[in-house]
């Protein structure tokens, strides 16, 4: 699966969190990938049991079209398979 840019809320940084950069996060994100939207809020959850809510930043349709399909390559890829058919 491709990368998710994440912004931390106003006010709201690695200091302020506690955060140390080694912690594994889960995301609360839509069971399905195609429910994901721009600006969407969602509920991260460290491996120490802290949660905060960051904000997903694709700014662009594309951005999240390259998520969907796990990257850019395999949407380069697919996008030039149909062209084919």
């Amino acid at each position: 699966m491709g990368i998710i840019p994440l912004c931390f809320k106003s006010g709201e940084d690695t200091d302020t969190l506690g955060l140390t950069g080694y912690e594994r996060c889960t995301l609360g994100l839509p069971r399905s990938v195609s429910k994901i939207r721009h600006g969407q809020d969602v509920i991260v959850t460290t491996d120490d049991d802290k949660s905060f809510t960051c904000t997903i930043r694709f700014d662009i349709e594309v951005e999240l079209a390259y998520f969907n399909h796990g990257g850019i390559l395999q949407y380069a890829i697919r996008n030039l398979i149909g062209s084919k058919q």
